[in-house]
């Protein structure tokens, strides 16, 4: 007898894949984790299944034994496969992972020296796919005045922003209760440069995780990298990503989105974008401009446009044959 069972994957490891299996359909399996590969078609189609992945399940009564109300899946995993792959929000290409749909992105007042040109990478990342930026501060005892200035310019863009120190202890609870109310339901991640304290956090408001942590290099001010695999960690009725960091942000490598989407991935541009005096206006220092209008008015920050500048050049002389997936 085949059963027939939605879940949603956790974990990939060598083509394996850890999946919980959801338990309103009441079949055998209903509400256990289980392992298990998916159909030869998924790669004749060129459609790899991904962590964050809701999928059906499919398994036989080989898959299991039974022994009076308790029910044991078989440590063969016989007969259980991923037989299809759910329509996805969106699908990224590092880390891989689909159905994404916050992202806190994280950095340190210090200690790594906060990057603002990684921090709106990630941000337009997220924006491009549909995710929900929330931009967490951390380390906030090592620089107030920086975590400060942080604040200002994500607040300006439009963007919520947590200033927080897991060492004192400032912060973390507003945090915490931003975290439960947004996650319910939802699959979220933190995403930000090693070193910037992001296993610590997720360590402080999950203490159930466990996640390893890293120093930070005195001599290089790079963190090492402690996550080696994605995985999905079930939190306050959502689930949270522990992920080998988006550490890989090249965007003349990797196929994020194009130049002519840019501009929307910036949030603050959108309310001005068609206002500009020219139609192919690219919003770097025409005259006319209502972004640049706008950045000399102070109402959009000036690091903020410097970034778009930065990844306009880029978009601009990257030719289709440098696309990587």
């Amino acid at each position: 007898m085949e059963f027939k069972e939605q879940g949603i994957i956790k974990k990939v490891t060598g083509g394996l894949y850890t999946i919980e299996l959801g338990s309103q359909r009441k079949t055998p399996l209903s509400g256990q984790t289980v392992c298990c590969r998916a159909r030869g078609a998924f790669r004749h189609a060129k459609m790899s299944p991904l962590v964050g992945d809701r999928v059906e399940v499919r398994y036989t009564d080989h898959s299991f034994s039974e022994s009076g109300d308790k029910i044991t899946v078989s440590p063969e995993w016989a007969d259980i496969m991923i037989g299809a792959i759910g329509e996805r929000k969106n699908a990224l290409i590092r880390p891989p992972m689909a159905n994404l749909e916050l992202m806190f992105v994280t950095l340190a007042s210090a200690s790594p020296e906060p990057s603002l040109l990684v921090t709106d990478k990630l941000i337009a990342i997220a924006e491009y796919n549909g995710i929900e930026p929330i931009i967490v501060v951390g380390k906030g005892e090592l620089s107030e005045n920086v975590a400060k200035e942080i604040k200002e310019i994500y607040e300006k863009a439009g963007y919520p922003v947590y200033v927080l120190s897991c060492k004192t202890g400032e912060g973390v609870d507003a945090f915490r209760t931003a975290v439960r109310e947004k996650l319910k339901g939802k699959i979220a991640a933190f995403a930000g440069a090693s070193g910037v304290g992001k296993s610590t956090l997720m360590n402080t408001l999950f203490p159930g995780l466990g996640l390893g942590t890293g120093d930070v290099s005195r001599k290089t001010e790079r963190g090492k990298q402690t996550t080696r695999t994605v995985e999905l960690f079930s939190a306050e009725g959502g689930y949270i990503a522990d992920t080998p960091g988006f550490s890989m942000l090249d965007f003349e490598r990797f196929d994020f989105f194009s130049k002519e989407d840019l501009p929307e991935t910036f949030r603050e541009f959108r309310e001005s974008l068609g206002e500009c005096k020219y139609k192919k206006c690219t919003h770097l220092c025409e005259d006319g401009c209502a972004i640049v209008e706008r950045v000399r008015r102070g109402e959009i920050s000036v690091s903020r446009h410097e970034s778009y500048r930065e990844l306009y050049s880029v978009l601009k002389n990257k030719h289709d044959w440098d696309n990587k997936q």
